[in-house]
Parts: C-alpha cells; sequence; structure tokens
C-alpha cells in the first residue's frame, strides 16, 4: 500500500555509490584551498582592500583551478629543499660541530694545551677564563691505539712453513760464502812473458802458477798475449772443495796444518761448503809427468844405422860412423816435459822447463855453431855426432860452449830460454841425418832416445 506523502513527492531511499577520491584530486584541492587562504590572509592586512585586490587579483588569477595550482606547489617543495641542503648542518661556531669557522682549539691530546689565552672558540662567552682552564681536563689517547686505517696483515709465526714450502725463520740468513777467491791476483800475459818469469816477480814458484793455471792452460809454454792467470799468494795449489770434502780431509790430504789453511784463507767457519775455493799453502800438486821416449822400430834402427855407418869416421868428429847409442835426454831439472810433439810443419820436439834449466849435449861430437841465428831459433848450438848425424838446440838463454868445441855426452851446452820466436821457456831439439840445412833431413827425435 502506498504511504502518503503530504503531497510532496519524494524520491525512494537508494543507496549513495562510493566515491573514490584520487591522490592527485586531493592534492589539487590542498593547493586550492591553499591558494584561497592566502587570499583572504593578504586582503586582512593594513594595505586598502580595493588596492590589494587589484595588486593580487592579475598574480593569484592563473593559480585559481586545481591544474595550475599543483605544478606550482611542487616547484615551491623543491626550491625550498634545495635552499634546506645548501644550508649548514649546524650553527657555526658550535663546539660539537665536525666544521667550524672557529680558531680556537677544542680538544687537547696528550696535556698538549696549558693554558687558554682566549676562550672565544670555546663558545663559553663570558664565562670567566681561569674557571674554564681549572675545569678542562684534556684528553690523552693511548698509544696503542690505531687511528689510521689499515689493511688486515696476517704474519706468519717463526717455524711455521707455507703452502709452497717456505720454511720461516724469522730471520734472513747470510749466505755469503768464505773463501780465497778474493785472495787471488790476476795478471794478463804481456809480449815476451814466460810462466817462470812470472812466477819470479810474484814472488811464487813456476809449479805453483801452474798449478793455479793448468786447467786453462795445456802445457807451461801455453801462453798468449792477453791471457788471464790466476796468481796465488803463497807457494801451494788452490783447490774446490768437492763432496765429502772436509778441512781436516783436505788437510791430510796434502800433508798440511788445518790451521795453516784457515789463517791463509781467512776463515771464521771451519764448515766448508761444495764449490769453495781455498788456497793450500806448502802443499805439491802432482807432478808433470815426462813422456817416456818412444823406441825405436827395429826396423828404423837397422835402417838408420846402416845410413850413418856407410860413411865411416869417429862419434867424435865430422864423418865417419857414429858409435855413440841412443841419444841422452837434453835436458836436466826443472820439472820437464815435452810440450809439443814431431808433426807435420814441427819437425822437432819442444822440452818446456823452468826458466835456465840446464841443457847438455845429447852425445859426444863436436860443436859446429854456437850463437843467435835469425831462423826462429834464437841463440843455439849445432852438434856433429860423426856418421851425418846431427842436434841442434834452440830458444836457449844462454849458451856455455863455443863453435870448434868438442863435447862429451851428458855435458852442459846452454840453458832454457825463450829466445827467438817462442812462447815460454823451452827447447826446441832437432835431430837431423844429412847437414843442417844444407841438404839434411830432420827425422823424429823420439826414434834416437
Amino acid at each position: 500500500m502506498q504511504q502518503s506523502n503530504d503531497g510532496v513527492g519524494r524520491r525512494p531511499n537508494r543507496p549513495r555509490p562510493t566515491c573514490r577520491v584520487s591522490p592527485a584530486s586531493r592534492a589539487r584541492r590542498g593547493s586550492a584551498a591553499f591558494l584561497g587562504a592566502l587570499g583572504s590572509w593578504l586582503r586582512r592586512r593594513t594595505a586598502p582592500a580595493g588596492t590589494l585586490s587589484r595588486t593580487l587579483a592579475p598574480v593569484v588569477r592563473p593559480f585559481s583551478t586545481a591544474e595550475r595550482a599543483l605544478p606550482v606547489a611542487i616547484a615551491a617543495v623543491v626550491a625550498i629543499a634545495s635552499m634546506l641542503a645548501l644550508m649548514p648542518s649546524t650553527p657555526a661556531g658550535a663546539a660539537g660541530a665536525a666544521q667550524s669557522s672557529s680558531t680556537g682549539p677544542r680538544l687537547a691530546l696528550n696535556g698538549g694545551v696549558r693554558f687558554l689565552d682566549s676562550m672565544d672558540g670555546l663558545g663559553l662567552g663570558n664565562v670567566d677564563a681561569q674557571k674554564a682552564q681549572a675545569s678542562f681536563t684534556p684528553v690523552s689517547v693511548p698509544t696503542d691505539v690505531t687511528t689510521l686505517p689499515s689493511a688486515d696483515q696476517t704474519v706468519p709465526d717463526t717455524g711455521s712453513v707455507t703452502q709452497d714450502g717456505t720454511l720461516i725463520t724469522g730471520y734472513a740468513p747470510d749466505t755469503t760464502v768464505e773463501d780465497g777467491s778474493s785472495l787471488l791476483r790476476v795478471y794478463k800475459v804481456k809480449k815476451g812473458d814466460t810462466l817462470s818469469g812470472i812466477a819470479s816477480a810474484f814472488k811464487v814458484s813456476t809449479m805453483t802458477l801452474w798449478w793455479a793455471n793448468k786447467a786453462t792452460m795445456k802445457s807451461k809454454t801455453d801462453l798468449h798475449i792477453g791471457q788471464a792467470l790466476r796468481v796465488p799468494p803463497a807457494n801451494g795449489v788452490v783447490i774446490t772443495v768437492a763432496v765429502a770434502d772436509t778441512l781436516d780431509s783436505i788437510a791430510a790430504k796434502y800433508g798440511v796444518d788445518s790451521q795453516s789453511i784457515i789463517d791463509i784463507n781467512q776463515l771464521t767457519d771451519p764448515t766448508l761448503v761444495v764449490g769453495q775455493v781455498l788456497i793450500i799453502p806448502g802443499a805439491l800438486g802432482a807432478p808433470i809427468p815426462t813422456p817416456k821416449p818412444t823406441p825405436r822400430p827395429a826396423s828404423q834402427t837397422s835402417s838408420s844405422h846402416s845410413t850413418s855407418r856407410g860413411s865411416g869416421g869417429t862419434a867424435a868428429g865430422i864423418g865417419g860412423r857414429y858409435t855413440g847409442g841412443r841419444l841422452a835426454w837434453p835436458v836436466i831439472g826443472g820439472g820437464n816435459y815435452i810440450s809439443q810433439y814431431y808433426h807435420y810443419g814441427h819437425w822437432a820436439i819442444d822440452i818446456a822447463a823452468a826458466y835456465g834449466s840446464t841443457v847438455v849435449a845429447a852425445a859426444a861430437g863436436k860443436v859446429i855453431f854456437a850463437g843467435w841465428k835469425s831462423n826462429g831459433g834464437g841463440w843455439q848450438v849445432w852438434i856433429s855426432h860423426g856418421g851425418n848425424l846431427y842436434t841442434t838446440y834452440n830458444h836457449m838463454s844462454a849458451i856455455t860452449v863455443g863453435t870448434g868445441d868438442s863435447v862429451g855426452r851428458g855435458q852442459q851446452v846452454g840453458r832454457i830460454g825463450s829466445s827467438g820466436d817462442a812462447t815460454g821457456p823451452h827447447l826446441h831439439f832437432e835431430v837431423w841425418l844429412g847437414m843442417i840445412w844444407n841438404g839434411g833431413q830432420r827425422m823424429n827425435p823420439l826414434n834416437y832416445l
């Protein structure tokens, strides 16, 4: 049944639809309200209402709508935030600020500030300076505090072993090995030098000089200009420590006192190291072997002797038949040895020996020449032994016979030298069948010695 409405038509009660307001709409409404309140406040100021309205109307009119007011509001907020960011975080002169324009001290370390002449820098105003000084307590920083940032450094403990097998010892060992290398002097060979002459100049024996350099020399006469020789400070040998060598074993091997080895090499540690160079004072090296003459084959002996017998004569003169037997070794002493053998282009043997060693006649005969010749042999002696057999002695430093003298087997005829075209002291010994340099032929001396 329809109810009466007193003659007034009414709409049936219906639920109102829910209206959601977006954040942008809210911002526009807020901006419009803000601008309306701002305009009302400005109209209430002391300026005449008409004048103020006419002045602000053109300014406010563009922002009267929400669509125009929103961008303006956002720009204002950004401008205010920018100004706040540029302003200092704390007022200038504050005592607790990280940065301050004050020039006075604010903190004393280890009691570094004793008297404060001015308290303005502390921001105390009119506080009495003496009271402030009495109440001031210096701050001390402990010495074990690390004030600078640093990387965490881990130091291995002494005695530990790293991953690559390195043993951490805690100290750097001295790896210098004491030896006699620094005591060896170096001499460079000059023109005309001989091993014995160099040894005499340094007051050591010829054999000492040979032992120190035999590794780089084929013979005692193997010298050339510019060659570097090691010269020990005293007579003896120079060795290099090998595996299993000890100071006592070396001393026993060479028959010397171990203390003398320590003293001359200036050793502070008697423990030897492989490769260490030592000077063994008073020691003797291995003697230089003197090659034994090679016996002459029987066939060559008979033919040679038959040739010499054909001329007849005596052993002591020119011509005739040689009857003296095998020749004697022509050098006595001086550590002599064959430094060069008979071969093509060298039709003799070289016998090296100490300078001044004795040279003797290889057989009895007659001296047919004694003096200097410019054939490369220097001071030389020629001897005829009969039966067309002759011998020559070359490069000598002295001659002790004269031309025409008769000499016996083993009689001195001169001394070892290096005259003429020679390097180092030695005897150039030749054996001739037939007249020397006049139709004769040089033979291998080892077939006659």
